[in-house]
């Protein structure tokens, strides 16, 4: 009897486990194609579980987000470090942000993820306390260099990349997957020093305005 027990206890932390990953299997791919917002009864159906059990594994939506894309993430992290090691600033700036770009364009839930405020996602609140760290060392680096406008700040390019960053999926799906090439070198081009500098005609976001505009789109 216990020998058949413990058995059945086995098989059915097999069977969760299982369960657990087709759930995060199927979210990823849901969420690929849907973006965040996606039902999570088409999770469900699509990993061939029944509502209950994937709010048995996963009882808030942020819990599920964070497994599906913690490795991705992390990923996203680990070119923010490689970038911080350049001697050239400007070249750790813009090759960390063509791999977050690539990222974007190739995936509408960690678009969806990177672009907009989710709380509760322990994943995302690291990447982008990392990003930020990664943003403000390289841009401050970079007017030490020369190779920075002297009034740039964090805040500005954060707000800059979730606009563009939030239009990319758009973007490509009406042109070509590569189309985000353009904004943005443009938008980079915009970060360098110019002859005379001219003055921006406003004061750089705070923390705090930098946060509820982000909350807001």
């Amino acid at each position: 009897m216990t020998g058949g027990a413990s058995g059945t206890a086995a098989h059915r932390r097999r069977d969760a486990r299982r369960n657990r990953e087709l759930i995060v299997e199927a979210a990823r791919a849901v969420f690929r194609e849907q973006g965040l917002a996606a039902p999570l009864d088409v999770v469900a159906r699509r990993a061939g579980v029944g509502n209950a059990t994937l709010y048995r594994h996963f009882a808030r939506r942020a819990d599920l987000v964070d497994a599906v894309f913690r490795d991705q993430l992390s990923g996203t992290m680990s070119a923010g470090e490689r970038a911080r090691t350049a001697d050239d600033a400007w070249e750790g700036l813009t090759g960390y942000l063509e791999v977050v770009f690539t990222v974007l364009a190739s995936d509408r839930g960690t678009n969806d993820l990177m672009t907009t405020s989710l709380e509760g996602v322990a994943a995302l609140e690291a990447v982008h306390a990392h990003n930020h760290r990664t943003l403000d060392e390289l841009l401050r680096r970079g007017r030490a260099q020369g190779s920075v406008r002297s009034d740039v700040v964090v805040e500005d390019v954060l707000f800059a990349l979730a606009a563009l960053g939030r239009a990319v999926p758009a973007l490509t799906a009406a042109t070509t997957p590569e189309a985000w090439r353009r904004p943005l070198a443009l938008l980079l081009a915009g970060l360098r020093p110019a002859a005379p500098e001219l003055a921006l005609p406003e004061p750089a976001l705070t923390a705090g305005q930098l946060n509820a505009t982000l909350a807001g789109l």
